[in-house]
């Protein structure tokens, strides 16, 4: 893996070249330290995957907006994976998933763990002001927030940014996980890779960032935030052989192509996910606490894996890629405001 670029300001070309064009202009992940009229910065990562390219479309539109012009604040970017980006992955086969690999992750020490530890060490005194932290899905979701802890602070700058926010603690190791000992953290999902309502809609909520004073600190209102939680992690056992959209009948475990259709709606018991055509469990379910609660959610009933209770799916694809390098979903249950308060 490359070596950590520093840089204190853009290369040229920057703001009109692709994610797969990136390659040629970064030798690998680098770290742009770019002033502000604020110097408390703001601190944005975007590519740690590489096929997700909302968050750089959105940083180049910025900074193309103050073209010979100051920022308003300090902008400290990160650029995590271009060469996973040149190819249009998640990440290279051999990688590790960046965004598993932040201090904090259960993952043994890997080239990606000490360079992100480098990124982390790099800004660690610096007074950021937040972080951000760009995503895209797969899937057909909405555009949404997620945060990693129930901070007031964190809540509101999700509600800055949709009606919608998601938390959860599983996986460990990311970004915004790490980052939340220096400073509040949002991770911003915007939507199915190469639309453009995130991008703007990220543009947006960063020149707020530059702009703003103070993120306000109490919890927002409810009729500002749904909020979400993640209640079990559900994987697909990596020695199960598994497809998605038919046509492989030596598969274990088969998914529908339209599986994603699923995604943010309140499916009742009963719902199949995919065909079970093997004797054992195709699927791991992990509650936030690392059990495994695989029974308590599914079961196998008529050659289907079934829900057993109503829940909330996010984050299903019909990329087989990607669902084996990430999850095939989290499963959600809504935030009522009492329950907001006692968690």
């Amino acid at each position: 893996m490359q070596a950590l670029s520093y840089r204190n300001e853009l290369p040229p070309g920057f703001l009109v070249a692709s994610a797969r064009e990136l390659y040629r202009l970064l030798p690998g992940p680098t770290l742009v330290d770019l002033p502000g009229e604020r110097p408390d910065p703001l601190f944005v990562s975007v590519l740690q995957h590489g096929n997700e390219d909302s968050g750089l479309r959105a940083i180049q539109r910025l900074l193309a907006d103050y073209a010979g012009r100051p920022l308003p604040r300090a902008l400290t970017l990160f650029i995590a994976n271009p060469m996973a980006a040149q190819a249009g992955h998640r990440r290279l086969d051999g990688q590790p998933d960046f965004n598993r690999c932040w201090p904090g992750t259960d993952l043994a020490q890997n080239d990606a763990t000490i360079l992100l530890s480098e990124v982390f060490n790099a800004v660690r005194g610096r007074p950021l002001f937040a972080s951000v932290d760009i995503h895209n899905t797969s899937g057909d979701n909405p555009v949404y927030a997620c945060v990693n802890t129930l901070d007031p602070t964190c809540l509101q700058l999700a509600a800055r940014f949709a009606d919608t926010a998601v938390y959860f603690t599983r996986p460990r190791g990311l970004q915004a996980q790490a980052f939340l000992e220096l400073c509040p953290a949002v991770v911003l999902e915007c939507g199915r890779v190469g639309g453009e309502t995130g991008v703007e809609a990220a543009r947006a909520y960063l020149d707020g960032l530059l702009h703003s004073d103070t993120i306000a600190q109490g919890a927002p209102e409810p009729s500002a935030l749904q909020l979400l939680r993640s209640i079990g992690l559900v994987e697909i056992r990596p020695d199960v052989h598994f497809s998605v959209g038919g046509g492989d009948a030596s598969a274990e475990f088969a998914l529908d192509s339209g599986i994603d259709r699923l995604n943010f709606r309140q499916l009742p018991a009963g719902t199949a996910f995919g065909e079970v055509r093997a004797e054992r469990w195709p699927i791991r379910v992990t509650a936030p606490d690392g059990r495994e609660i695989s029974d308590r959610f599914f079961e196998i009933r008529a050659g289907q894996l079934r829900l057993k209770r109503s829940a909330m799916p996010s984050l299903l694809t019909p990329s087989a890629r990607i669902i084996r390098q990430d999850c095939l979903c989290h499963l959600m249950e809504r935030f009522e405001p009492d329950g907001l308060a006692a968690a």
